[in-house]
């Protein structure tokens, strides 16, 4: 069985929605107008039940099946933020905020599941309940602790939860997933570094900051290298590199590294946590200097169980004759990936067709790929929740 024909029938309303969310683009928590609109429209769908402020701005639509023999509860989630990047697509219906677009597909994501809602609201050919779950600020803010920490599972006893982005470079209808890390855990560095400034005549009465730092950004390089076994998965990257000084004579006082530190193992992360500090510590010492560092834990691995996956990858080759299974694990970062934590679950890719890539100002989501996730979203709940 292909795509569900309501789906197909549906489309160009579905569009509708995605493009509006698309001239409307917002940020992190301040998706107000978004939140709004997924709201009205999930009642006049007359869903059972719908919770605003969840997570600050997120948005619950609850759904209850036919039946309820099962007291079984799934989760669907999508995001709704855009990214403060100046779009250059051109389309017609490019956004109107200055320096904001959706250049993720966030507004692709949320038109599907508003399509899936819709079409289980219509239809309620499940036992049990559905819920669909729509989060403000993936985009950095780490929006899905949020509405985890204000009880999202435990509110609405959700048992399994299931998320899904798109991909550029996909072929519009094929899906990709893989049981285990699917998407990496990113956390976040600052590395402040002292030493004593000074005339660059005099290097000798200095100790020289932009050296150390060198150093550092050398060294650092050593931990995937030489510490990290070579069938582990990690990567330490250095982003910025800051002196106070903006003269062409001044050894500066200071300089300040900026970078993140990614990995597909939650052990892992530990570890490179602590060689990290300790890389850091001993080079600035070294060379007699001092460090101030900030390590900030981001979002964590994306993790799809066993079950879970199969269960995804059973829903997508109902809708399409081509999934990929058992992808490579991509080291970008996802916070769904607090959301199962919580619960068992799986994230999955579907195809965006040749498209730039996702964080491009150029990126646009193809709507030819809504009948496609809407199809899955719709397929998880009755294949998790069939009428016996």
């Amino acid at each position: 069985m292909p795509i569900k024909n309501r789906f197909a029938e549906m489309l160009n309303e579905i569009t509708r929605w995605r493009r509006d969310f698309h001239e409307n683009p917002e940020l992190l928590y301040e998706v107000h107008r978004t939140a709004g609109k997924v709201t009205e429209l999930l009642q006049s769908f007359g869903v059972d039940e719908v919770v605003t402020g969840l997570g600050r701005t997120g948005v619950v639509g609850v759904i209850r099946g036919r039946t309820n023999a099962s007291g079984r509860v799934i989760g669907l989630r999508a995001d709704m933020d855009a990214l403060p990047i100046v779009e250059q697509t051109g389309v017609e219906y490019a956004s109107k905020t200055p320096g904001v677009m959706h250049a993720c597909g966030h507004d692709g994501h949320t038109a599907m599941l508003l399509g899936a809602a819709k079409y289980l609201a219509e239809t309620r050919n499940f036992d049990g309940t559905a819920v669909v779950i729509f989060q403000p600020a993936e985009e950095g803010g780490g929006g899905g602790l949020a509405m985890c920490d204000d009880g999202l599972m435990e509110k609405f006893g959700i048992d399994e939860v299931y998320g899904m982005h798109n991909q550029p470079g996909m072929p519009i209808g094929q899906f990709a997933i893989r049981e285990g890390a699917m998407m990496a855990a990113a956390d976040h560095f600052e590395v402040v570094v002292t030493g004593v400034g000074g005339h660059a005549a005099k290097p000798q009465i200095t100790v020289d900051s932009v050296l150390v730092g060198s150093q550092i950004v050398v060294a650092l390089q050593s931990i995937v290298s030489r510490n990290v076994d070579p069938l582990g998965n990690a990567v330490v990257s250095v982003c910025a590199f800051q002196s106070e000084s903006t003269a062409y004579n001044v050894i500066s006082q200071t300089v300040t590294l900026k970078g993140t530190v990614r990995s597909l193992d939650p052990k892992l992360r530990d570890f490179v946590q602590e060689r990290f500090t300790k890389v850091v510590t001993a080079t600035a010492e070294a060379f007699g200097a001092s460090v101030d560092i900030t390590y900030d834990r981001g979002y964590p691995v994306t993790m799809n169980a066993p079950d879970n996956t199969a269960y995804a990858i059973e829903a997508a080759k109902i809708v399409s004759p081509d999934v990929q299974i058992g992808i490579d694990p991509m080291m970008g970062a996802e916070d769904f990936s607090y959301m199962l934590e919580e619960r068992p679950g799986a994230y999955i890719f579907v195809g965006n067709g040749d498209t730039a890539s996702v964080h491009h100002p150029a990126y646009n989501f193809d709507d030819d790929a809504i009948p496609f996730g809407s199809s899955w979203y719709a397929t998880m709940v009755e294949t998790r929740l069939p009428i016996t």
